[in-house]
């Protein structure tokens, strides 16, 4: 049986009024007569017939439609008809977003039309309830947001068909599925289905299943059911595979000669430990006039991957790298990724650079930008890094010796030699003027209103068949920050030497558009509860505080609750040609040029340089624009896919943990009970307002608590409480726990 409930049968056609106007609206300038209606209803017996026949009378009557013809009725046009995207709720009503409205418009469940959550709609509004708020109806449905959906197979005992029970909580049906469309699916498996059809007279849409991922609950099968989820793949198609491998990927005299070759300028790679492609390196050289002379040197995969092959088209098609917790799911094949595009050492390299003339003060005096060949001198590890920042201080033999013995990422550098002194001992001193220039960078930043997100990672130690051993967070220091400066300043560089030319020249942008007020209301009605103040008189004094808090809030039991909270309060980062600035950063030019490897707009960027650079006209802003668009919903449908994973790593780590007590911070109030995040992993589960027995407790909307009818007793947002592991859920990725009690009452 499925899930959900199948609507009652009563004499007659139910509900006919409603479905009669439903099928008019949606076929607005069309018009039927009631045998066309009866089709879509599926009926043909005379008293389904009369009583079609009636209610059209009655309709056209009453001037709710029109009769334009004998027998013939159509929808009487008589509102006003928007646009705009659905939004479906837990509970199978929903709001559509419409840029016509300042707020969202309500749609009863009955007026959803078979709409699903994320489609393109059309609607007209329909009355206001009591509290004024818009709601309205939905009657045509212009485009579906997704067709491919994962889920639960159930086998009907017959049989002859299976529904299919998604997994989210957004979607309201099931889906049928015909025996014969169930790829020979066992009953319990997880699958993904498409849909079809959904019949005018049907209570579940019509599909079939693409693909058995297998058994819930097993690591493979929902890893990968993560990804379907979102319609990101698993694996390159083998002709993409194929074309990747015949590609000539030596480094060539001819070639070289076309670049300006840097292999003798001081070169290196700072990269995290375990990393396996590098898209970036530094050079460093120290003029004579008092100057540096700084290389960012960006991996040249616009070299390799050309326009109008297979390779562009999955790589466009994918648009970024996706990172889960056990995997990546990289934008290109390996052999470019990790080899011929990946900066490894003792290795040259075909490169896209942003050469600098830096002074002391971290003030660009000259540039060049243009196609370079490089060659590695070593790879740094963040903490190899780090340590040298941290000592300030240059390497002497005992530390590179040192650095040796921790350095497993450099094999054939173990043996202490003195070229290898010597390369380690420049590279120290290198970071060391890198990283004072960087800092005097990124205060310059802040003072021109930029925000500092460090916002904490949650990261996990995973054995040998990925089960999670322990949690960790990441966080940024002096030499991750040492590296992000100087990607900073090519990708605003590059933007600016584009974007301020003239005439105008289509490029890809990186903004970042201003807060909405209401959002920061939203935002200072939370913190507020923590003590803290924000002041929102001015974009100056907006940023500063805002800063000002996510520096006060670093190692407090509300870090990750206000972090979070302060990310979302702000607008979504995209890729556009529209240049509006980054608000983040306060730069009123930004590209993403240092990153190809694993982003598409790079990429692109890359291209539109080197075709100005050669002297093109300005390239079709109408085509880069849907390319834009494009990335940006990849890049969400990627970073969507990784919350999951990180979520139902979280869930399976808890698993081992059931029978151990957590103090967590109450991270969400609702009428149906409290959020919890456990501070010692950031694992967020939910105690229902049922499971708390002690008193009757109501949600109070104002204080974002739920308080006890006799005792008083206030559960409130930022609360410390102790709670232990009630229930695991691998497949809805949810976490229950009980609640013990506050932190002092324990």
């Amino acid at each position: 049986m499925s899930k959900k409930k199948k609507r009652k049968s009563s004499k007659g056609i139910p509900n006919l009024t409603n479905t009669i106007l439903s099928i008019l609206k949606k076929d607005k300038n069309k018009s039927f007569n009631y045998k066309q209606i009866a089709a879509k209803l599926g009926v043909n017996d005379a008293s389904s017939r009369n009583q079609i026949i009636k209610t059209l009378k009655k309709l056209a009557a009453k001037e709710e439609i029109l009769q334009v013809d004998r027998g013939k009725y159509k929808a009487v046009i008589n509102t006003e008809y928007h646009l705009g995207t659905l939004e479906i709720t837990s509970r199978g009503s929903g709001y559509v977003i419409c840029d016509d409205f300042n707020d969202d418009i309500f749609i009863a469940s009955n007026n959803i039309n078979k709409a699903l959550d994320g489609d393109e709609v059309e609607f007209y509004i329909y009355k206001r309830r009591k509290r004024g708020r818009l709601e309205g109806e939905i009657t045509n449905i212009v485009k579906r947001a997704k067709s491919e959906y994962v889920g639960i197979i159930q086998i009907q005992k017959n049989n002859n068909y299976a529904f299919v029970i998604t997994d989210r909580n957004t979607m309201y049906v099931d889906i049928f599925v015909p025996i014969k469309k169930t790829m020979k699916a066992q009953d319990g498996d997880k699958v993904l289905v498409k849909l079809e059809d959904w019949p005018e007279n049907a209570d579940s849409p019509y599909g079939k299943v693409l693909k058995v991922l297998g058994k819930p609950g097993e690591h493979h099968t929902e890893i990968h059911a993560i990804l379907a989820e979102y319609g990101l793949p698993s694996e390159f198609p083998y002709k993409v595979e194929q074309f990747a491998n015949t590609l000539d990927t030596s480094i060539t005299r001819e070639e070289i000669s076309k670049r300006r070759d840097m292999r003798n300028e001081l070169t290196f790679t700072i990269d995290p430990k375990d990393a396996k492609d590098f898209d970036d390196a530094l050079s460093f050289k120290k003029l004579n006039n008092g100057l540096y002379e700084i290389g960012i040197h960006i991996a040249d995969v616009s070299h390799y991957v050309k326009e109008g092959t297979v390779l562009d088209d999955e790589a466009y098609q994918r648009a970024t790298s996706v990172y889960l917790v056990d995997r990546v799911v990289p934008m290109l094949p390996e052999v470019l990724s990790n080899n011929a595009c990946s900066l490894r050492p003792k290795e040259e390299k075909y490169t896209f650079s942003a050469v600098f003339k830096i002074n002391e003060k971290a003030e660009v005096k000259a540039q060049w930008f243009g196609r370079t060949v490089t060659y590695s001198d070593a790879r740094f590890a963040y903490e190899e890094a780090q340590a040298i920042i941290e000592n300030n201080t240059t390497l002497s033999a005992d530390d590179v010796s040192q650095l040796n013995k921790i350095d497993t990422v450099i094999p054939e550098e173990i043996a202490l030699t003195g070229k290898t002194y010597q390369v380690k001992t420049e590279i120290a001193e290198a970071i060391l003027v890198l990283n004072r220039l960087a800092k005097v960078m990124r205060n310059r930043r802040m003072k021109q209103g930029a925000i500092s997100f460090d916002k904490v990672e949650v990261k996990f130690n995973l054995d040998e068949h990925n089960n999670p051993e322990a949690v960790f967070f990441k966080t940024s220091k002096d030499a991750n920050k040492l590296i992000e400066e100087f990607m900073l300043l090519a990708n605003k560089k590059v933007a600016e030497f584009i974007g301020k030319k003239s005439p105008k020249k289509t490029f890809v942008y990186r903004v970042h558009d201003e807060p909405d007020d209401s959002k920061l209301a939203a935002l200072q009605n939370i913190v507020g509860r923590f003590g803290y103040k924000l002041n929102f008189k001015d974009r100056r004094s907006t940023t500063a505080s805002l800063n000002y808090l996510l520096q006060d809030v670093v190692g407090k039991k509300e870090q990750n609750l206000v972090d979070t909270l302060t990310i979302r309060s702000m607008s979504k980062a995209e890729y556009t040609t529209y240049n509006i600035g980054h608000y983040g950063l306060a730069f009123d030019y930004y590209s993403h040029f240092t990153s190809p490897i694993r982003r598409y707009p790079d990429v692109m960027a890359h291209r539109l340089l080197q075709h100005y650079l050669d002297g093109g006209g300005s390239v079709s802003q109408d085509t880069y624009e849907e390319k834009c668009q494009h990335s940006s919903n990849m890049e969400n449908l990627a970073t969507k896919a990784e919350r999951d994973s990180i979520k139902y790593m979280q869930i399976r780590f808890m698993e081992d943990h059931k029978d151990q007590e957590f103090l967590g911070v109450i991270s969400g109030v609702t009428d149906w009970g409290i959020y919890v995040e456990i501070i010692s992993n950031k694992c967020e589960g939910m105690v229902s307002i049922r499971d708390i027995t002690d008193d009757h407790y109501a949600f109070d909307e104002s204080q974002f608590a739920l308080i006890g009818r006799h005792t008083k007793i206030m559960y409130q947002l930022g609360d410390e409480v102790f709670v232990k592991v009630k229930n695991t859920d691998l497949v809805k990725k949810h976490l229950d726990f009980h609640l013990l009690g506050k932190k002092e009452e324990v």
